[in-house]
């Protein structure tokens, strides 16, 4: 992709996330996307931004991708986290059948979500394919999505677990998503109940990509962890840049306690600062190193890996600690539902539990640090 085509889908992805920002307390009370909402998205091709090029896809280069989460971010996290998450699974599409991968992504309004699976969960071989039983979670996107991708080991077979897609309208969907962050990204769980699925439409992950774009040399999970640690600095800047307009405008009140006049938001302010800026730097820095490995090598190694990991849980854990600054001085007005704030403290506070942002991560990078055993991590 061109530097021109980047800019095309940047301006784009400014206009789409001002649509999201008029209307951010529709999609946090309907818990999820609005329909014709996702349609303009659909339209600009903002579900096909890692999709190969040959199946109609932009193949847009990662950095670029995750300056489009940023401005998506900033709007409105739940959307940011749709355009992610389904976006960096369909980089799949070059490691699923050939065949199969054309037929899915010829609809525009393709989109596949998925979710870890539930204890027990089965597969049993078929004729021509697979019998397919269990219950999977946190399925984002699930409101306006057609295929589930479930992953699941198969009875018999000592190898990894296969990859299944499914036609949605074959599963049983459950509407299990009443959380209190992360409200719109309809992130649903869905049952199967000895359901065929052909052959044609299974793989491994492990799959080496049919398509020889770098793009897709990387692992979804490095991709994934650097696209919701990109949304937590996106809504720590955004929170703290509130604080400080609102200390200013307190400031005009000829108040002698005005927060502006106040030794300790001065500092609080400053860390907040310092915190979301070294965290924004080592996270770009960290993307920045991992494509131009994969453009000079052609792949990643594990010290890549173990960076990107480090990298996006820093940033994560001290993009929540910046939100909680940003809470704290905003004092009783923070707790109110009209308040942008209040959702975005508790969108961070979801994503800080998901696993990319805990504090465990650490314990793996100290780990490989002394040269033990890190175990499967990426």
């Amino acid at each position: 992709m061109n530097k021109t085509d980047s800019a095309k889908y940047l301006g784009e992805a400014q206009e789409l996330a001002a649509k999201v920002a008029r209307r951010v307390d529709e999609i946090d009370e309907e818990r999820q996307i609005p329909t014709d909402l996702f349609r303009d998205m659909a339209d600009a091709g903002f579900f096909k931004l890692l999709v190969p090029e040959s199946l109609g896809g932009a193949e847009i280069q990662p950095l670029v991708f995750f300056e489009i989460i940023r401005i998506f971010a900033q709007a409105d996290a739940s959307t940011a986290w749709c355009v992610n998450q389904n976006n960096i699974f369909a980089t799949d599409a070059a490691r699923m059948p050939t065949e199969t991968a054309h037929k899915l992504w010829a609809d525009r309004y393709c989109v596949v979500t998925n979710g870890p699976p539930f204890e027990g969960t089965k597969a049993i071989q078929s004729e021509g394919g697979y019998r397919l039983s269990g219950h999977w979670d946190f399925s984002s996107g699930s409101s306006y999505s057609t295929w589930l991708a479930a992953r699941s080991p198969v009875e018999g077979d000592a190898g990894p677990p296969r990859m299944f897609l499914i036609p949605k309208a074959d599963a049983t969907m459950l509407d299990t998503w009443h959380v209190n962050g992360l409200r719109g990204t309809a992130s649903f769980s869905f049952e199967l109940d000895d359901v065929f699925v052909d052959e044609r439409h299974t793989y491994f992950e492990s799959q080496v990509p049919h398509n020889d774009g770098l793009l897709f040399v990387i692992p979804k999970i490095p991709l994934f962890a650097l696209g919701f640690a990109t949304i937590s600095v996106a809504l720590a800047r955004a929170c703290l840049d509130d604080a400080i307009k609102l200390a200013a405008r307190k400031a005009q009140r000829d108040v002698s306690d005005a927060m502006v006049n106040r030794s300790t938001v001065h500092r609080q302010i400053g860390e907040a600062e310092a915190s979301l800026r070294a965290a924004d730097t080592y996270l770009r820095g960290s993307a920045s190193d991992l494509w131009n490995s994969v453009c000079e090598n052609g792949q990643l190694d594990m010290t890549q890996r173990i960076d990107v990991r480090m990298a996006s849980t820093y940033a994560i854990r001290q993009a929540s600690q910046v939100v909680d600054v940003a809470y704290e001085m905003f004092g009783s007005d923070a707790v109110f539902k009209r308040n942008l704030l209040q959702r975005r403290y508790q969108d961070m506070h979801v994503i800080v539990q998901q696993i990319q942002g805990r504090a465990t991560n650490f314990e793996t990078a100290g780990r490989y640090f002394l040269g033990l055993d890190v175990g499967r991590i990426v």
